[in-house]
């Protein structure tokens, strides 16, 4: 079954299904239920007949339940980060890739989450699972001391968070039979079938595909301490870099490992303590080393920069051409403003997929039933 990119003038017309009476409390680490927290049940997405099959097996501990294994070839992987403070993000970008996907089963999330998350890996699995019973997914325990130490101070606070540089260790954290994945950030929503991502090839060895913006005044990312070192600079000297936003990536984990490319970004990383050659986060790095060896897609699968610019967060409209995602990235996030009832006209389009529900939108006999009815956690957790 092919499905067409959705047109962007009806995207606003999109009403969410009806969705299930289940509403799941986040668990806490002290073992409470966090009130802050609560998803619905998304509805259950399935794949066509069309669909390749899937491999299978039993889980572990007593109970008969159906896993996919995620080496099956006929996978589609997808890699986000997990943590308290994007969970709405993430919830809502998930939902937006099943809604969307011609074969949704055929999806494997790969989830990293933080160690020191005020939520655990473990509750935060839990939460997944019981807003996408049959997501096929595992969650990831990310060492932050294993990166804490090279980051340096940004222009905003948010972009120093370890978790930002958890995609520079997907080659090693995620299994070895898994040689390709998408990286997509938590603050973006898909609006097409995300397999004609996934099928971008990667030509002449290149390691990442991306939308490149070439227009765009590249060297407004480097210090003048970095262009005014004739060493430094001369990493650029027989490429034509541009511009392109690192979340949404297409990733070949086998050349990634191969060529050792985790080192490249770090080495990069530790340069920047010893002398500031940029001030934007976990993005330079990544321009240091693929600029100029990146492999185009096409624009319509990175419309970003919604969230407005890394101080005020303003408000900014599309860019020109058709659109498969839609991403915020900036200071502004379209569920902060949503609530704040400050929304800028494209978080609308961001929340038909939210399926976050106040607790205070609950009868409180209701809200102590669902707090005592905790059924079942991923078997997935690392």
């Amino acid at each position: 079954m092919t499905r067409n990119p959705v047109v962007l003038f009806l995207i606003p017309l999109l009403v969410l299904p009806s969705l299930c009476l289940a509403i799941r409390p986040l668990q806490a680490r002290d073992g409470g239920a966090d009130p802050g927290f609560r998803y619905a049940e998304a509805p259950g997405y399935r794949n066509g007949a069309e669909c390749p099959g899937l491999s299978s097996s039993s889980a572990a501990g007593g109970r008969e339940l159906e896993v996919v294994s995620y080496c099956d070839p006929s996978l589609v992987h997808i890699a986000m980060t997990l943590d308290s403070e994007y969970l709405r993000g993430s919830i809502a970008a998930v939902h937006s890739v099943l809604r969307h996907a011609s074969c949704p089963e055929n999806i494997f999330f790969h989830f990293i989450a933080a160690e020191f998350d005020p939520a655990s890996p473990r509750d935060l699995s839990r939460l997944v699972r019981s807003t996408f019973p049959s997501l096929n997914f595992k969650v990831y325990i990310f060492r932050e001391d294993a990166v804490i130490n090279l980051i340096s101070s940004s222009i905003r606070h948010a972009l120093e968070n370890p978790l930002n540089y958890a995609r520079n260790y997907l080659g090693d954290i995620l299994d070895p039979c898994v040689d390709r994945v998408i990286y997509l950030d938590s603050d973006v929503v898909v609006v097409d079938d995300v397999r004609k991502l996934w099928d971008t090839s990667l030509s002449g060895g290149r390691v990442i595909g991306a939308p490149e913006y070439c227009h765009a005044n590249f060297t407004k990312y480097f210090t003048d301490n970095f262009w005014s070192d004739p060493v430094l600079s001369r990493v650029f000297g027989s490429r034509s870099p541009c511009y392109f936003n690192t979340g949404v990536m297409v990733m070949d984990l086998v050349r990634w490992r191969d060529g050792n490319f985790r080192k490249r970004i770090e080495n990069w990383m530790e340069v920047q303590k010893r002398k500031r050659i940029y001030d934007l986060g976990s993005l330079p790095p990544f321009l240091l080393v693929f600029a100029g060896n990146v492999e185009p897609i096409d624009h319509r699968w990175n419309q970003h920069g919604l969230g407005g610019d890394n101080v005020k967060g303003s408000c900014r409209s599309l860019h020109p051409g058709p659109v498969s995602l839609l991403h915020w990235s900036g200071k502004g996030k379209p569920w902060v403003r949503l609530d704040s009832r400050k929304p800028c006209p494209l978080d609308f389009l961001w929340e038909p997929y939210d399926l976050y529900k106040p607790v205070r939108t609950l009868p409180r006999d209701r809200t102590a039933h669902i707090s005592s009815a905790w059924i079942g956690y991923s078997s997935y957790l690392l």
